[in-house]
């Protein structure tokens, strides 16, 4: 097969058993689907020998997290094209054949990726991934159709394929050559934010990132780490920093990037500190912790990269926005204010 469906795999042998059957029969003769398992422990390896006998099963010794899991697990295939996706993912009929056909038909696409909706309100985008995904001057990841924590109804609002920063690692579509020259996604995110950070690298190389939005997937969302856990805040605190330290150099000039993420951690700074005001201890000692194994991961004495101003207009249409003010004045607005910039721009 061309394609290989790849879900990792760690202790959510329901998801498995209850989205694995719409799955197989969406990609019958079409692809291949692949369970890396991350050693999980409520036996999802043995009720798939049983029940899901044509799955290929790839067993891990551990749990690496994403980053180590996909590495580990991508590196014994060799179809063309790789589909990361979550084991919290309904799709129907139909979803995969449009993302292959863009990858067919456009070779300077590097990665792709359907719209995200919400399983539970099936015309609503969701959290993870939505339409496609950019970054604020800051760095603070959002989405055409999420915004912080509001998410929107899909009216047919994004309904034309994008160029975008970055899609979610919940359904991701990448092809195998490129993911070989990339090395795969970076191990010392373990999670969250590393398909930015693959989709950044990706773009810097030359190729495109696009949303195809002719495909949508249904994402439960949460079912490894809940929403509001402190380790799921540390990574996002740590990794958002470890994204910039890993990227924006050799995007705008090494100048500029130091002095971006000295106003980044100042921001993380004073976010820890409402946390500290408002009791929530847990989020505050996350922040804290963030901040030193970012000191602790990141890479020093690296090449400068490409002169300012040589990046890609996907990360170079929302470079002057400052997302967090902007939402919170406007609200439920922000989704008008973002179309109408992302228009302009």
């Amino acid at each position: 097969m061309r394609t290989a469906v790849v879900i990792l795999n760690w202790n959510t042998r329901d998801y498995l058993r209850r989205f694995l059957p719409a799955l197989l029969r969406s990609v019958a003769g079409q692809a291949e689907v692949v369970v890396a398992d991350s050693a999980s422990t409520d036996g999802s390896m043995e009720m798939l020998a049983a029940e899901f006998p044509s799955v290929r099963r790839i067993p891990l010794d551990s749990n690496y997290g994403f980053t180590g899991g996909y590495n580990r697990a991508l590196a014994r295939l060799d179809n063309e094209y790789f589909v990361l996706i979550n084991s919290d993912i309904e799709v129907g009929e139909g979803w995969l054949a449009p993302l292959v056909d863009w990858m067919d038909s456009h070779p300077d696409c590097g990665a792709c990726g359907p719209k995200l909706h919400s399983w539970y309100e099936k015309d609503r985008f969701e959290y993870a991934g939505a339409a496609g995904g950019y970054l604020d001057r800051y760095g603070y990841p959002f989405c055409r159709g999420r915004v912080l924590g509001r998410v929107c109804t899909d009216t047919g609002q994004y309904d034309t394929p994008r160029d975008v920063v970055w899609v979610s690692g919940a359904c991701l579509m990448t092809r195998s050559t490129l993911w070989r020259e990339m090395g795969g996604l970076d191990d010392r995110f373990f999670a969250h934010m590393e398909e930015i950070d693959y989709c950044w690298r990706l773009q810097l190389a030359g190729q495109r990132v696009t949303v195809v939005p002719q495909s949508v997937v249904y994402h439960l969302g949460g079912g490894t780490l809940p929403q509001k856990s402190p380790w799921k805040l540390q990574l996002n605190y740590r990794n958002n920093l470890l994204l910039l330290d890993n990227n924006l150099a050799a995007t705008i000039g090494v100048r500029a990037a130091r002095r971006r993420i000295f106003l980044r951690k100042l921001l993380d700074g004073a976010s820890a500190l409402v946390y500290l005001l408002t009791g929530k201890f847990s989020y505050f000692g996350a922040v804290l912790k963030a901040h030193r194994e970012y000191r602790r991961l990141r890479r020093r004495g690296r090449p400068a990269g490409p002169a300012a101003g040589s990046f890609p207009e996907a990360l170079r249409r929302y470079d002057r926005i400052c997302l967090l003010p902007a939402a919170l004045l406007r609200g439920n607005r922000i989704f008008d204010y973002l179309d109408r910039y992302e228009n302009i721009h």
